[in-house]
């Protein structure tokens, strides 16, 4: 077997767990490569002292790779994808952030949850992700990568509202007068499209979500959509430029830039162990409680 490792920080103590995840890793004879940025803080931090394969482009990961260990919290995994990309290996997140709504493990939980994960002992989420196309054709890097939670379009360098003009399938849908807009997956529909009043939907229901930002229209309202639509999005504000997102990743586009937004030809895995479903982690993080059901 061999496996990829990638971190982007070192969370406090992330080294005692790190060095438990490839102490057991290396009893099993396992294959293991890590990202280079993150083997060299690993190697700072003076969490192990041997040597290990390292790589730094996804076009350096092949499917020779059985799973791709993500190691810290959600935006790590959110990172990680660009490595991944249709190459369909699982990701396992071990979470040594905060809650990692995305983690298959948390810290805590490495020594028990990685036999079980070792021994296939799982199930995979296959979870939408987004890509951008633009016209005229933006060269910022951002765009070369996809988005697992959402893109959103939105003001820059003022208070001003902006002016979303937005088509679906080519068939102009509405002009959204906001602070901007979000085209939200599934898996980003418990983030910012939540937060904006969007619903939660579960990852298989083939949809993705339009949600508008502080829309001065109160009637503007949330919109879930057939996730093979195709949304062209155009801005127009007082100011010249706005601002784009893919998850954490930021561009500037000039007003009038045609944006495309397509769901990608593949989908990302996502590791999980029995019991720990989307609903199950759903339930922990808007704190519905525990399911008390036999």
């Amino acid at each position: 077997m061999k496996v990829g490792i990638y971190g982007q920080f070192y969370h406090t103590n992330a080294g005692i767990y790190i060095g438990q995840l490839l102490e057991l890793l290396k009893r099993e004879n396992i294959k293991v490569v890590i990202e280079e940025n993150f083997l060299d803080l690993i190697h700072l931090n003076k969490t192990i002292n041997e040597n290990y394969s390292h790589f730094n482009t996804f076009e350096e990961l092949d499917n020779s790779f059985d799973l791709f260990f993500c190691i810290g919290g959600d935006g790590t995994i959110l990172k990680s994808i660009n490595f991944i990309r249709n190459l369909d290996i699982p990701i396992v997140g071990i979470n040594t952030g905060r809650l990692g709504f995305l983690a298959t493990i948390q810290k805590e939980e490495i020594k028990e949850c990685l036999q079980s994960i070792l021994e296939k002992k799982f199930s995979i989420s296959r979870r939408t992700v987004l890509n951008i196309k633009t016209n005229p054709t933006s060269h910022d890097p951002v765009f070369r990568n996809i988005a697992l939670n959402e893109v959103a379009v939105s003001r820059k360098n003022t208070t001003s509202m902006i002016t979303v003009d937005t088509w679906l399938n080519d068939q102009y849908l509405n002009s959204y007068w906001a602070d901007g807009l979000i085209v939200s997956t599934p898996t980003g529909s418990t983030g910012y499209s939540l937060s904006c009043g969007g619903p939660v939907i579960t990852p298989d229901a083939g949809s993705l979500i339009i949600t508008p930002i502080a829309p001065h229209n109160l009637n503007a309202r949330p919109l879930v959509i057939k996730d093979d639509t195709k949304i062209t999005l155009r801005v127009s504000g007082r100011e010249e430029s706005h601002l784009v997102s893919m998850d954490s990743r930021i561009a500037t586009l000039e007003n009038d830039t045609e944006i495309i937004i397509k769901k990608a030809p593949y989908a990302i895995n996502l590791v999980e162990l029995k019991g720990d479903s989307f609903l199950h982690t759903l339930r922990k993080k808007l704190m519905w409680g525990e399911d008390k059901r036999n």
